[in-house]
C-alpha cells in the first residue's frame, strides 16, 4: 500500500480509527443490515448518534450550560452571512487577519454597519495585529483564530467588552479553549474534526432574537435549536465521521493531550525550518500557526522551490504546495497527522539541504 504523507489543509487527514468505523458503518449501521446513509434521520439508531456527537462537543470542550452545539450545513462560509444577520443590529467590528475574515467582513457589510478594528493587511497578513482597542459600542467583535492561507494563530482566549466571535475552522480541538469568552464559535468541520458537509456551531442562547430585522426560517439559530439540528435532514454521514474523531479526541486524553501533542509536532517542523538554511517561515514567530506550518526557500535558493517539490513528492509529501496567495510551501499538522509524517518532511528537508545546499 502506498505511504502518503498527508499535509492538505483540508479536507485533510482523519484518524484511521475514525475512517474505520466509518467503513463499517457504511456497510451495516450497528446491526440494522442498512448502511448509516440509507438510514432515516428520525430513527432511534440515528438520534442516538446525534445526541453522542452534542455530548462529545460538550464534554471534550467543557462548554458551560446556556450554549447549545448545533451541526449545519454550508461550511463557514455560510456562517459568515449567518452571524451577520442573528447578531448585527447597529455596528460590528472585525479583525482583519487573513482571506476568510475578510470574507466574513464583507457579509456583514451587507447586514448594517461593520468595520475592520485592526488588519495585518499592510504585511501580508503575516502577524495578529496588537494593541488595538474593541470599541465598547459594537454588537460583537468577530475573529478568526487560524489563518489556514497565512499561517498565523491566535493562540489564547481574549477578553472581550462586547460579544465575542471566532470563526475556529481550523483550529478547534487542538487546545482548550475557554468557551465562556465567547458569545458564539463556528466552523467547517473538514479540519480537525470530520470530513467536509458539516459546520459546527456552539452558541450562548440568551445572545439570539435580538435584532429587529425579520430571519428567515432556514437562517434563524433557533429554529436549529429548537429542532434539535434537524429542521431538515442533516448531513449525516459528515456527521457519522465528526462522532468518531471526538472519540478518538477523547481516547487521546481529550484536549490538555492532543495540545501537548500538536506542540510538539510544530516544534520538530519549526527547528528544522529555523535551522535549514534552505528555508524560513514566513510568519512572525509569536504568531506561528500550530495547524498550519507555512515556509518559503530562502533568496539564495528561490531557483531550487520547483526541485524541492518534486523531492518531496517523490518521498510521499502531500498537500505541501503553499496557497497560490503567498507561495512557497504549507505543511497542514491537524490533530490526525502522525508524528511521523512530520518527522519525514524534516529528514526531507534535511536530506535536499545537503544534496542541494
Amino acid at each position: 500500500m502506498k505511504i502518503a504523507h498527508n499535509f492538505n489543509a483540508g479536507p485533510c487527514v482523519l484518524p484511521k480509527a475514525a475512517l474505520e468505523a466509518a467503513i463499517e458503518a457504511l456497510k451495516d449501521f450497528k446491526g440494522t443490515g442498512m448502511s448509516v446513509i440509507e438510514m432515516s434521520h428520525r430513527s432511534k439508531e440515528w438520534e442516538a448518534v446525534m445526541a453522542e456527537c452534542r455530548s462529545l462537543w460538550k464534554e471534550i470542550l467543557n462548554i458551560p450550560e446556556g450554549y447549545q452545539v448545533l451541526f449545519l450545513g454550508g461550511g463557514a462560509s455560510m456562517q459568515f452571512l449567518y452571524v451577520a444577520m442573528n447578531l448585527l443590529e447597529k455596528k460590528a467590528g472585525y479583525l482583519e487577519t487573513g482571506v476568510w475574515a475578510k470574507k466574513a467582513l464583507k457579509e456583514a457589510k451587507g447586514f448594517g454597519d461593520a468595520i475592520s478594528v485592526a488588519s495585518s493587511a499592510d504585511k501580508n497578513f503575516s502577524y495578529i495585529p496588537k494593541g488595538y482597542e474593541i470599541p465598547a459600542d459594537l454588537d460583537y467583535f468577530h475573529i478568526t483564530t487560524n489563518n489556514t492561507i497565512y499561517g498565523t494563530e491566535i493562540h489564547t482566549d481574549m477578553d472581550c467588552p462586547v460579544n465575542l466571535i471566532a470563526d475556529m475552522s481550523s483550529d478547534i480541538m487542538s487546545r482548550p479553549v475557554d468557551v465562556s469568552k465567547y458569545a458564539l464559535i463556528y466552523g467547517g468541520a473538514q479540519k480537525n474534526v470530520g470530513p467536509a458537509g458539516v459546520t459546527f456551531v456552539i452558541v450562548k442562547e440568551d445572545i439570539l432574537g435580538k435584532v429587529s430585522r425579520y430571519l428567515p426560517t432556514m437562517l434563524d439559530y433557533r429554529t436549529h435549536i429548537n429542532e434539535e439540528s434537524m429542521f431538515n435532514t442533516p448531513p449525516v454521514f459528515s456527521i457519522f465521521v465528526m462522532n468518531e474523531t471526538l472519540k478518538w479526541v477523547k481516547a487521546k486524553g481529550g484536549l490538555d493531550a492532543v495540545y501537548k501533542m500538536n506542540l510538539d509536532k510544530a516544534g520538530l517542523l519549526y527547528n528544522e525550518i529555523d535551522r535549514n538554511k534552505m528555508f524560513m517561515g514566513t510568519a512572525a514567530k509569536e504568531d506561528r500557526s500550530l495547524m498550519n506550518i507555512c515556509f518559503v526557500m530562502t533568496e539564495e535558493y528561490k531557483d531550487k522551490e520547483d526541485a524541492f517539490m518534486s523531492f518531496a513528492k517523490e518521498r510521499g509529501m502531500v498537500g505541501i504546495k503553499g496557497h497560490r496567495s503567498v507561495g512557497g510551501f504549507r505543511a497542514s499538522c491537524y490533530n490526525a497527522c502522525p508524528v511521523e509524517s512530520i518527522q519525514a518532511l524534516v529528514s526531507c528537508m534535511q536530506e535536499f539541504e545537503k544534496l542541494n545546499g
